[in-house]
């Protein structure tokens, strides 16, 4: 239960966070970049640079998608064991009031 408290409180709006901010952080980038290459006296050296920027950015960005999406896993994977405990309980539940049903059908009988 604290697992799930962890992923529902911190962990999930945590890389929720970090990826509105890679995503102003893009922009900027961008902006520099642009900028960068409409100065450049040397505009291959210029493009070589915003070739590191995206490759970087981008990789940064494909590792906290990931993060994140394993953080949704596992609280999905923690909810649906909850779903089994709670439907195993419904059925032990259900077992016993047929066996009283049929206790006192027989009774009656």
């Amino acid at each position: 239960m604290a697992e799930l408290q962890m992923l529902l409180e911190e962990e999930i709006p945590s890389g929720k966070r970090a990826l509105i901010e890679s995503y102003q952080n893009l922009t900027r980038v961008a902006d520099y970049c642009e900028n960068n290459y409409i100065q450049a006296a040397d505009k291959r050296k210029a493009l070589e640079e915003t070739k590191a920027y995206t490759t970087q950015s981008l990789a940064s960005v494909a590792y906290q998608i990931n993060a994140l999406a394993n953080n949704v896993l596992q609280l999905l994977d923690i909810q649906a064991s909850q779903l089994r405990r709670m439907e195993s309980s419904i059925n032990h539940i259900s077992q016993t009031v047929d066996i009283h049903k049929e206790k006192v059908a027989r009774g009656e009988i």
